[in-house]
């Protein structure tokens, strides 16, 4: 059960625990801000100081080993498992987490990577919950974010009024489990935003009113958040980068690569999708995840075929 104490700062108590949040970057820094907002202490780490320097109400520590020091719950918001393997048995960083810490890494990783780090922790009497978010630097600020646990019961439990102040997290199996729900989170969208782009280009290329074409496709089946937000996008040719393709390339790339160690003969979307973004990067850089529509229309122009 959530310890709704959790959620108002008046009612926190000495016995609170202590959260070292590691990387407050894009999606980091808002996350953690939710997390001081319900009145937890916070002790911030950033490779680059600046960015930790301005959670207002953090501890800014010199180094993540220096940060985990007394914590009780570890938060890791890193750009991948190299990053990740990194900050947490490169630079003694795990040597420095109390016993009976739970470690929360909330970046996107491969599964395998997490269910190896967990075995690690653990060897040191440390707890590890993988837990991903879907939602973006929108659900961030809002502390909307959805939020995929995989790990033991027991210590999701310990972190899950944490958690809380982020968003909706939901427990969805052992070690490992959270990654493969933000790979099929990540499947889907990327899957769904090229299914988009391509309509509308087929729609525009014969003639029709694409921003038309979306308001009536609106509430039929093809009603979803990429239609609503991504397809608004593509209408009005604003690729400012909300989501990045990279970072969403890795996930496709890190979803292939679960399937393979899975023995799943074809994942043909997932495929076909992570070469429109390997195409995209390529050619056109690394616009929001929405830019797919650039991709598609470069591929569809003789011009440069």
């Amino acid at each position: 059960m959530t310890d709704t104490t959790a959620h108002d700062p008046a009612t926190k108590t000495t016995s609170s625990p202590h959260i070292a949040f590691l990387g407050t970057g894009l999606m980091g820094a808002p996350m953690a801000r939710n997390i001081l907002r319900a009145g937890y202490r916070v002790t911030a780490w950033n490779r680059s100081r600046a960015k930790a320097e301005a959670l207002a109400g953090a501890e800014v520590a010199g180094s993540p080993a220096e940060a985990v020091r007394g914590a009780d719950i570890v938060v890791l918001m890193l750009e991948n498992g190299g990053i990740v393997e990194e900050v947490l048995f490169g630079s003694g960083t795990a040597e420095a987490i109390p016993p009976g810490a739970v470690v929360v890494d909330m970046s996107s990783i491969k599964p395998a990577e997490a269910q190896d780090h967990a075995t690690r922790l653990a060897e040191r009497g440390v707890a590890h919950v993988d837990a991903p978010v879907s939602g973006g630097t929108v659900g961030a600020e809002a502390g909307s974010l959805a939020i995929m646990a995989g790990g033991e019961a027991e210590a999701f439990a310990k972190a899950e009024a944490v958690l809380a102040t982020m968003g909706r997290p939901v427990h969805v199996g052992p070690h490992g489990a959270g990654q493969l729900a933000k790979l099929a989170n990540q499947i889907i969208v990327g899957v769904t935003i090229g299914a988009v782009a391509e309509a509308l280009m087929l729609a525009a290329r014969g003639g029709a009113d694409p921003a038309k074409v979306r308001e009536a496709l609106r509430g039929g089946f093809a009603e979803s958040r990429i239609l609503d937000l991504h397809a608004e996008r593509m209408i009005a040719r604003d690729f400012t980068t909300r989501g990045r393709s990279v970072t969403h390339l890795k996930d496709l790339d890190n979803a292939l690569d679960a399937g393979q160690r899975l023995e799943l003969t074809e994942v043909p979307y997932t495929a076909l999708t992570a070469g429109l973004f390997r195409g995209l990067l390529e050619h056109a850089g690394d616009l929001d995840h929405s830019g797919l529509l650039v991709e598609l229309e470069r591929r569809n122009d003789p011009a440069q075929a």
